[in-house]
């Protein structure tokens, strides 16, 4: 089984991949951090290594998950994203985080 999934990406990613502010990603299977970022990767090579390290494939320490109101960007990588976000209700949002002081 396959979902239609959601994702905004920053505006620095989307320049990078000539994208809008929303694309759609196929992801089979369950839906997933992981499954998720696999099919965006898979769908728009540039971004390999932008959001994830190519060799532990960790998130970025400045990019950030969010689905539904939530930060999931400390959650489980293969934990089941929320239902609205698989039924492509929700998007699957990755923000780019600051720092400052």
């Amino acid at each position: 089984m396959s979902h239609t999934v959601r994702v905004v990406l920053p505006a620095h990613l989307r320049a990078l991949a000539k994208v809008g502010h929303e694309v759609t990603v196929e992801v089979p299977g369950h839906v997933t951090q992981r499954s998720v970022l696999d099919s965006l990767e898979a769908s728009y090579p540039m971004l390999r290594g932008t959001i994830r390290d190519r060799a532990t494939a960790q998130r970025r320490s400045f990019v950030r998950f969010f689905a539904c109101e939530d930060d999931l960007s400390h959650d489980d990588p293969d934990a089941a994203l929320p239902d609205p976000v698989a039924r492509g209700q929700e998007p699957f949002l990755v923000v780019g985080a600051m720092a400052g002081g």
